[in-house]
């Protein structure tokens, strides 16, 4: 902190109060006692003799005039223009540059006066113009370290005061290239202009201070505006230089750092190549950003704002601190292109007596002080030269008492000193580190303290371990006025020694838009992805670049630009909209729906029928129809059709543990009960048919009335048995199915090896009784029910092997449902092929009924 600058300052103070120094330069060829000056550079400044000298670089002449080169003599040196060939370029010199140059003469006065502050030292200051060229900047750097007498002897202490620092240069490049040399002096430089975040380097650079935050916070700066209005897609030109090169190196790693993209990257060109400038303006109009940052010093961008003019292109400019308070652009010319510009600027000050200090500015007969001539004629519009007044001003000659009340009142205007306060503060700078090395003050404590004053502004001044000053930068935004001129109004700014999340602090309703509805334009490359959607980046574009797409099912994001959904929990699903997740729907085959009520209507229907059937039967078991082929078989077939109907209920409702339980149980039962009794119907019918043969005649004592019984006890015992060893081992449950939109309440089997050998089972025993009844079909008997067997039988079994496709591929409740359409169309099959005959005659055809009528039937 300083301690390079200390301890540069100490030397000197102590070489201010020591004896005259005697000393000879000796070589081969003998001593000398002085050395001399090869050659004086062409240089323009101002200067004020004092004990201790103050060096400063400033940019005044925008135009170098470099001599052709011949390489057969030596080149002439170059000089800057007295006066700028671009149309605007006066209002710089009169109001801009003239002001930075003559706060640093007002410091030093201001110092000189003050009795508290290096009190037995007057200060003075040899001032030059750097031209905004490095040669001419380095040139004047030089000669501010060796002084400009043509001779100095070392054999007394004759010549000029020492220049113990620097204030400047304002240019970023030309501070590294001077600071690089000054360093091998130990000579300290101050800028108050300079940002380049490269000069933070006390390694490289550890006589070099500023009084001007670094481009890295600068950056950052920007990086909290564009946060601030969503922009996201920038674009980014920068000046070829290090100034812009650095700033744009950090602005590309910082821009990503909150989702942003640099849209494209243009540098300006050094020559003003006109041909590159379109180039860049071809770049800005196909892009769709509407915001373009732009750091760069002044001259570089000129040409380029030119072009924005010509072609009256509108977008949202911001600007860096090089060129966002410049009279050049603040004109009613670029007024149309330009308002709305949000610019970072320098902080505000105040200077009190700096005003009258400035009007009372007056040119002398010195050629040292040849800035202040210039300054005068361009004021005046004169010349101090005859022969060049009549040339250049139609005669104009300047006298030296005109007054500059009277002249361009914007020169006096103190009320917006940004860059010529850090001049102040520079000069203090210096003036306060001396002082406290001269004030009897140890030099360890000078040493291990940092510098730290306060301004008569109020403002305290106090640099980081980089020798950078404090972070914070105003927030302008470029206001038309009502009489057509432009001016940047300060509308907030960024501090980062605020608290995270105040850092930016904006007054948006002092903000100017160019647009048509004076609200900030849009500036994305891809419009935010709406809760509900995610991310999907562009393949070969930037991230900002990228496609909205639908989060899946079962998967939501309730923030806007979400890169991932995310998944809802077991018992919830996405909402339609994809940003809920909602509890899911509960699903089972109700009673209340109109699939559960259909069902239960058919099942308490067939239920009843066969409730009918059987009470007709029962009230006609003397007749031979009831009685043919073991009316007690057909009395089993109704009861246990009837178990199947209601069966079906078991599969409708919630599924409990003892519904699960008995579902399958009583289905697997009833229907073995069922089709063993046709089964048993069918092979009496063949037994019936051998035994009307000699050969056959003993058939039927294996198949009385106990044996029929017992066939069918047996047959429906195993199916008992298979019931209970699955219901033992791995007993159907209740279970929540929660894989699909909606929890299904469904019954696990347990085992599907038990499931299928019930099926199976019951399927044998169809197969067996349909190839009997088929065999048997044509067999001549008084009533052969073969043919009504075959044709329940098909039935039968078309049913159940179209239900184990439609079984397995039917969701949640629908399964239930096939399987209880299963039960109630093969149970209808079942009572109406068998038993729909049998009826007709009995209730239609009663003179049918009769054994003679049934004999005759059988003979015919």
């Amino acid at each position: 902190m300083w301690v390079s600058l200390c301890l540069f300052l100490c030397l000197h103070s102590k070489h201010l109060s020591a004896s005259p120094i005697t000393s000879s330069f000796t070589s081969s060829s003998g001593a000398y006692d002085s050395c001399h000056l090869q050659e004086q550079f062409r240089l323009v400044g101002m200067y004020r003799d004092g004990d201790v000298m103050i060096g400063g670089l400033f940019e005044v002449h925008l135009i170098t005039v470099f001599p052709e080169l011949s390489f057969t003599a030596k080149p002439e040196q170059p000089w800057c223009l007295n006066h700028c060939t671009i149309q605007v370029c006066n209002l710089i010199q009169f109001n801009h540059i003239y002001r930075f140059l003559n706060t640093m003469a007002f410091a030093v006065d201001e110092i000189n006066r003050n009795p508290n502050l290096l009190p037995s030292v007057t200060l003075g200051y040899r001032i030059y113009d750097n031209c905004v060229k490095l040669g001419v900047a380095f040139r004047a750097a030089m000669a501010l370290i060796s002084g400009t007498e043509m001779s100095y002897s070392n054999l007394n202490c004759s010549g000029s005061p020492p220049v113990l620092g620097i204030v400047g240069d304002p240019g970023s490049t030309h501070s590294i290239a001077i600071s690089s040399v000054l360093g091998l002096f130990r000579m300290p430089m101050v800028s108050y202009f300079a940002t380049c975040s490269c000069l933070s380097d006390r390694r490289r650079y550890p006589f070099f201070f500023r009084t001007i935050p670094s481009d890295a916070f600068q950056v950052r700066a920007m990086m909290q505006i564009l946060k601030r209005f969503d922009w996201t897609w920038v674009g980014l030109i920068v000046s070829n230089d290090d100034y812009g090169l650095h700033a744009a190196q950090s602005f590309q790693q910082d821009i990503s750092g909150f989702g942003g993209c640099v849209a494209f990257f243009e540098i300006l060109p050094k020559d003003n190549d006109l041909k590159e400038i379109r180039r860049i303006m071809d770049v800005i109009q196909h892009s769709v950003s509407r915001v373009i940052v732009v750091i760069s010093t002044e001259a570089y961008i000129l040409p380029l704002m030119d072009e924005v003019l010509r072609l009256n292109l509108t977008r949202q400019w911001i600007a860096s601190e090089a060129w966002s308070m410049s009279p050049l652009f603040l004109t009613s010319r670029l007024l149309p292109v330009l308002r709305g510009t949000l610019g970072i600027a320098i902080r505000r000050g105040e200077i009190d007596g700096l005003k009258e200090f400035l009007l009372s500015l007056r040119p002398d007969n010195d050629p040292g002080n040849g800035l202040v001539r210039k300054f005068w004629e361009d004021m005046f519009k004169c010349r101090f030269a005859p022969d060049v007044a009549q040339t250049e001003t139609e005669g104009r000659l300047c006298t030296g008492h005109e007054d500059l009340t009277t002249a361009d009142m914007e020169y006096g205007d103190v009320s917006e000193l940004r860059p010529a306060y850090n001049v102040y503060k520079a000069v203090y700078a210096l003036a306060h580190t001396l002082h406290n090395l001269l004030n009897c003050v140890q030099l360890t404590y000078i040493l291990a303290s940092p510098l730290n004053f306060t301004t008569g502004f109020g403002d305290q001044v106090s640099f980081d371990k980089n020798g950078d000053a404090l972070a914070i930068y105003d927030i302008v935004s470029w206001t038309g006025m009502p009489d057509g001129t432009m001016k940047a109004r300060t509308v907030g700014d960024v501090d980062e020694s605020k608290p995270a999340g105040h850092v930016l602090s904006l007054q948006d309703d002092k903000i100017t838009w160019n647009f048509g509805n004076n609200k900030p334009s849009r500036s994305v490359c891809s419009e935010p992805c709406s809760p509900g959607t995610r991310k999907a980046t562009k393949k070969g574009l930037p991230v900002c670049c990228f496609d909205c797409l639908p989060c899946a099912d079962g998967e939501i994001t309730n923030t806007t630009d979400s890169i991932e959904c995310f998944k809802c929990p077991e018992e919830f699903w996405s909402n339609p909209q994809k940003i809920q997740c909602v509890p899911k729907e509960v699903e089972f085959l109700s009673y209340e729906e109109a699939l559960g009520i259909s069902l239960t209507a058919a099942s308490l229907l067939g239920a009843c029928a066969c409730a009918g059937v059987l009470a007709v039967f029962a009230h006609h078991r003397h007749t031979p129809v009831v009685r043919a082929n073991n009316s007690e078989l057909s009395f089993l077939i109704l009861m246990s059709l009837k178990l199947c109907f209601l069966c079906a209920l078991l599969f409708i409702g919630q599924p409990r543990l003892w519904t699960c339980q008995l579902r399958h149980a009583v289905f697997g039962i009833s229907f073995v009960l069922c089709v063993s009794s046709i089964l048993v119907k069918t092979m009496v019918v063949v037994a019936v048919f051998k035994a009307s043969r000699p050969e056959g005649q003993g058939a039927m004592k294996w198949f009385g009335a106990p044996q029929q019984r017992g066939t069918v006890l047996i047959l429906t015992a195993l199916q008992v048995a298979i019931c209970t060893i699955w219901l033992t081992t791995a007993s159907p449950v209740p279970f929540k199915n929660t894989q699909s939109s909606k929890i299904v309440f469904e019954c696990a089997v347990g085992s599907m090896a038990g499931f299928a050998t019930l099926l199976g089972y019951i399927g044998l025993l169809a197969a067996v009784s349909f190839l009997l009844a088929f065999l048997a079909r044509n067999l001549p008997d008084t009533f052969n029910e073969a043919k009504f067997i075959t044709f329940s039988m098909l039935i039968f079994c078309a049913v159940w092997i179209a239900f184990i496709p439609a079984y397995v591929s039917s969701p949640g409740k629908y399964a239930d449902a096939v399987e209880i359409f299963a039960i109630l169309a093969s149970s209808f099959g079942l009572l109406i092929s068998i038993f729909a005959p049998k009826c007709y005659i009995i209730l239609l055809h009663p003179e049918r009924n009769t054994k003679k009528a049934l004999m005759a039937r059988g003979s015919s």
